[in-house]
């Protein structure tokens, strides 16, 4: 099993897909619990969504479950938001807060290295690679990292999330320009909400590559899955609900694709 699969394009934008692989390895699946194995937080169908939005996007994307590790965590353990609820390097619970390990399964720290090693890594050194190839090549790379949740997760957050949820850690990680195009195309939609680093701000991914000061910036675009699918299982792709939403997306990757950085 390749831990990344990457799709090389010659645009200056880079999609990031770290959340919506679905292997397990049949020793860590026999070591879920129900709840686990139903692999909820899922960022379910979103290469299906993204699909074809920028042709000539790069696509970097983890094939393996959060579960297993998570791509979008710090490698290091810590916490991205610090006093909040939220999940870790290698999950002990679901969003809602529940086991997802069976009893005496859950990793070891040995473990959680050798995981790290296996999948993290590997992932993280394509998604390197391509940003430098298309700094190169364009003297500016842009990350988008494409991320969907579930509507409503008391655990994690109030009420129901907007659609749109954009992260650049307060305007760390890229040039303001990437935001404010970003919000704008987001609010000329007027049936989908939006929210500028809200509940979620960027994860680690977009943290740790964004560095506007060395023309490479990254934004986070969390959907709530509301906008494109069934949030219950089996998490049906919804194609009505999809082509709704499939537009203001395409919109903001051509109009990032043009900018001058």
């Amino acid at each position: 099993m390749t831990p990344a699969i990457t799709q090389q394009g010659d645009s200056p934008i880079i999609l990031g897909q770290p959340h919506g692989g679905t292997f397990v390895p049949d020793d860590l699946a026999a070591r879920l619990n129900a709840r686990g194995k139903g692999l909820d937080d899922t960022d379910w169908h979103i290469t299906r969504l993204y699909d074809g939005l920028l042709p000539d996007a790069t696509v970097v994307r983890a094939t393996f479950h959060r579960y297993v590790i998570d791509a979008n965590r710090d490698p290091e353990g810590a916490s991205l938001y610090p006093g909040q609820n939220t999940t870790t390097l290698c999950p002990l619970t679901d969003f809602d807060g529940q086991a997802i390990w069976q009893a005496g399964q859950e990793p070891s720290a040995d473990e959680i290295e050798a995981r790290r090693l296996a999948y993290h890594a590997p992932y993280h050194a394509a998604l390197a690679r391509q940003i430098e190839r298309v700094k190169r090549q364009h003297g500016f790379a842009i990350l988008f990292d494409c991320h969907s949740i579930r509507s409503h997760i008391p655990f994690l957050f109030d009420g129901i999330l907007p659609i749109f949820n954009i992260g650049t850690n307060g305007g760390k990680t890229c040039d303001p320009v990437v935001e404010q195009t970003t919000q704008r195309l987001c609010a000329a939609t007027p049936d989908h909400t939006h929210v500028v680093n809200g509940r979620f701000k960027g994860g680690w991914t977009t943290r740790h590559y964004g560095r506007p000061h060395d023309h490479i910036h990254a934004i986070q675009m969390e959907l709530a899955q509301r906008a494109y699918m069934d949030e219950a299982a089996p998490w049906s792709y919804r194609d009505d609900l999809a082509a709704q939403i499939r537009q203001p997306l395409s919109r903001i990757l051509h109009a990032l694709s043009i900018l001058a950085l």
